[in-house]
């Protein structure tokens, strides 16, 4: 059986949301799945001016987990076109495990959300990939198997570089069912792979 992470980082539960999808998916290929938040950095009185989502589940990860896992699955909010700082604070604390090789050859993918349709999901998807191709990882994206990306029918996000979400400007758009189903997709394709190569 592999292991996978679904680690997140989500200010207003867009992303939360979306990795409890992703772990579904990676469940139903038969992986034993953990989802755990980095921590917030940001201060508590920014944090409950700005109303982030702060009674979430999913206790905080060490960077040292990361090295417990077969598979790292890596969601965040955009910020201008990137991950968030509180992931890029995450991974800048993991040297340690780039300099051992700790995640060599463990499975690695990426999930954002962002505001609107244009507002960088594919360089944050792209900025979390860069962080897991130089800790040695194998990436899987989202193929065209998901349909649902292609769509014209409706507003959506997705991408073959990972599922994602529109939060709409004021966060009040939720993931839909056709960015859950994506998130399910692309996390039993990353659990199928894991299973593959360390199962």
């Amino acid at each position: 059986m592999a292991k996978v992470l679904v680690l997140y980082y989500s200010s207003y539960g867009h992303i939360e949301t979306m990795a409890k999808a992703v772990a579904e998916g990676a469940r139903e290929a038969g992986a034993q799945v953990d989802i755990k938040r980095v921590p917030e950095t940001a201060p508590l009185e920014v944090a409950q001016k700005a109303h982030f989502k702060l009674d979430q589940d999913a206790p905080v990860a060490t960077v040292e987990d990361l090295a417990n896992y077969d598979a790292v699955i890596v969601g965040t909010g955009t910020r201008f076109g990137r991950m968030s700082s509180q992931m890029a604070a995450f991974f800048d604390q993991a040297g340690g495990l780039w300099a051992r090789g700790a995640l060599h050859g463990k499975v690695g993918g990426a999930f954002t959300s962002t505001a609107t349709q244009h507002g960088g999901q594919e360089t944050t998807l792209f900025s979390i990939i860069t962080n897991l191709l130089h800790f040695g990882m194998v990436i899987v994206g989202m193929d065209y198997g998901h349909a649902g990306q292609m769509t014209l029918d409706e507003v959506t996000g997705g991408s073959p570089y990972g599922a994602t979400t529109i939060a709409g400007g004021d966060g009040s758009r939720q993931p839909s069912e056709n960015e859950l189903v994506g998130a399910r997709y692309q996390g039993r394709k990353i659990a199928e792979t894991a299973l593959k190569l360390h199962g």
